[in-house]
């Protein structure tokens, strides 16, 4: 097996620009082809570091049919790197499919360490950091008060992404289930110019939000049961 990386999963910043590494940038730089989630937002990063690099779009609803077609490219020897919007490529994106097909076929896959928005989140929260479990989106529809209610004897600090037309029904069900007591978190715009993280009990942050209107990406940390 070659040892060169065939495939680079490249983290990019949730917010700040200057957060990305020098690493990544040499690596986007150095690949014959980037795939991205969504080329129009890659675009505006690579123009802004001033890359100039093949871009093809590579996102959760052309990923299935794409996957053989790659392998393929990369056998050939292509090396491409596979971006998300924002953040680590498979933590709640694209990348997983691609990343298994890779190394079941011998080639090499290199994941550079990078911005996740749910680590800067659960450090800000406040709330036990030794032990904790992700849970990325929850169900919109089917499935989603089974996997709350799974997750009432969870010990762990929980960590949710959310949309902001949906918290407030988040905060409801899991104060529902987890108790209205039950302390939590709220982060927003993490590394943005707005960012803002609001701590309290399921019940106060029902109580806030009623009456401030939230925007942007969010990241939901509820400490575990005691």
């Amino acid at each position: 097996m070659n040892d060169s990386p065939h495939l680079y999963l490249v983290p990019t910043p949730i917010g700040n620009l200057e957060d990305i590494t020098l690493r990544a940038l040499n690596v986007l730089k150095s690949v014959d082809v980037i795939l991205a989630e969504d080329t129009r937002t890659t675009g505006k990063l690579l123009k802004h570091f001033e890359i100039k690099k093949p871009l093809e779009s590579y996102h959760i609803f052309n990923e299935h049919k794409t996957v053989e077609r790659l392998i393929s490219r990369l056998d050939f020897g292509v090396v491409m790197a596979l971006v998300s919007d924002a953040g680590t490529p498979g933590i709640s994106d694209p990348g997983f499919l691609l990343v298994r097909e890779v190394r079941d076929r011998g080639l090499t896959v290199s994941c550079l360490p990078g911005p996740t928005a749910f680590v800067p989140a659960l450090v800000n929260s406040g709330l036990p950091l030794d032990r904790f479990v992700f849970e990325g989106f929850l169900p919109h529809k089917k499935g989603r008060k089974t996997r709350i209610e799974a997750l009432v004897e969870e010990p762990r600090t929980m960590i949710f992404y959310e949309s902001p037309h949906r918290l407030m029904k988040t905060l409801v069900q899991f104060s529902e289930v987890f108790g209205a007591d039950r302390v939590a978190c709220v982060s927003r715009e993490l590394t943005k110019l707005y960012e803002e993280n609001v701590r309290g009990t399921l019940t106060e942050l029902i109580d806030y939000y009623e009456t401030h209107p939230i925007k942007g990406e969010i990241v939901l940390t509820v400490s575990g049961k005691k």
